[in-house]
């Protein structure tokens, strides 16, 4: 175990200095079946001794009970951490696969408001649009959004999802910090327009589920066998059937990659994305989720691995062979609309 703090990136052009790798909080209250509370708190703590700063939750998460949770940990630590929360996206309990999207002003000033309080905060630090509206004009949501930083609400403005020209047309509204997406060894469909307009216009890019919702970490091979039966990656075609059986299999080259440097699958999934940064010339600050401290000492130690070229040649080769979608309706992400 090593108590080395992680290195730091800017959180958009002129914004503050994060850790290079941040917290997903998500499945500490949400998705992911059973939890263990004081764990889970212990390791919100645990990340922020080891220089984690950014941690990111969502006003969908439980309804908001994500956010009640993060609260006194947030309190206790105010002036330590960098708070991202989202709106946009409703989850009906009783109807778990459904998603209800809203960009539109009202719901956005009910969203945000709603949040703060939950947070017991008088400033969100970064606030994501969490799913695009394609019935509402992006220039018209940004608008609301910079209204919610002149007045004091947010810091700074995030968008989760969108395409390239979204990005660009957002941006020309108000700056945008930062782009909250998908991307990891197994999915790669935003380098094709994404990541070039975030480069372009200075905008860090958040990749979320880096471990592909534990699947690159070999911590499960089949969603419908070995996991409970309220757990989000249920429904994702990419983790059963047949296509969590071909995945699986993909996880050999990484296994190779990882017992050259004496490290997990996982690690060396997460050293991937951490190496794009380079790749692509832009900031890069996954936020892979988890619950349990020695996972998060196990995240961070893979900032300082070193890939060779070699490496990349391997790991670079698995997305193309990857089955199966990410979500089973892929038109609510930026690849069902690029």
């Amino acid at each position: 175990m090593t108590d080395s703090r992680i290195a730091k990136a800017p959180l958009g052009t002129g914004g503050p200095e994060v850790g290079v790798q941040g917290l997903g909080c998500m499945g500490m209250s949400f998705a992911y079946g059973p939890t263990d509370a004081e764990e889970a708190r212990a390791t919100l703590e645990r990340a922020l001794e080891l220089g984690v700063t950014h941690y990111d939750t969502a006003d969908a998460y439980g309804q908001g009970e994500n956010e009640r949770f993060l609260a006194p940990f947030f309190a206790a630590h105010r002036d330590e951490v960098v708070i991202a929360t989202k709106f946009a996206m409703t989850i009906p309990p009783d109807e778990p696969t459904r998603r209800i999207i809203r960009n539109d002003g009202p719901y956005i000033r009910q969203a945000v408001e709603a949040s703060l309080k939950r947070l017991d905060v008088d400033v969100i630090d970064l606030y994501y649009m969490h799913r695009r509206d394609v019935n509402v004009p992006i220039e018209e949501t940004v608008g609301v959004m910079a209204e919610l930083v002149r007045e004091g609400k947010v810091k700074q403005l995030g968008l989760s999802e969108v395409t390239g020209g979204e990005l660009r047309a957002a941006q020309a509204v108000h700056p945008i910090a930062a782009v909250q997406s998908e991307w990891s060894l197994f999915s790669r469909d935003i380098e094709a327009g994404v990541v070039p307009a975030a480069r372009e216009l200075g905008v860090t890019l958040v990749p979320y589920s880096p471990l592909g919702r534990g699947f690159l970490t070999g911590s499960f091979t089949d969603a419908d066998k070995d996991l409970t039966a309220g757990d989000f990656r249920r429904q994702q075609p990419r983790y059963t059937g047949d296509n969590a059986a071909a995945n699986a299999g993909l996880l050999e080259s990484i296994r190779g990659v990882a017992e050259a440097h004496g490290a997990s699958v996982g690690q060396i999934a997460l050293a991937w994305v951490h190496r794009q940064a380079a790749v692509h010339g832009l900031p890069v600050v996954p936020i892979p989720g988890t619950r349990r401290r020695t996972r998060v000492e196990e995240n961070t130690a893979a900032t300082r691995i070193a890939l060779t070229e070699a490496d990349l040649g391997v790991l670079d080769a698995i997305a193309d062979k990857v089955a199966g979608n990410r979500y089973a309706d892929m038109t609510f992400v930026s690849a069902g609309r690029e």
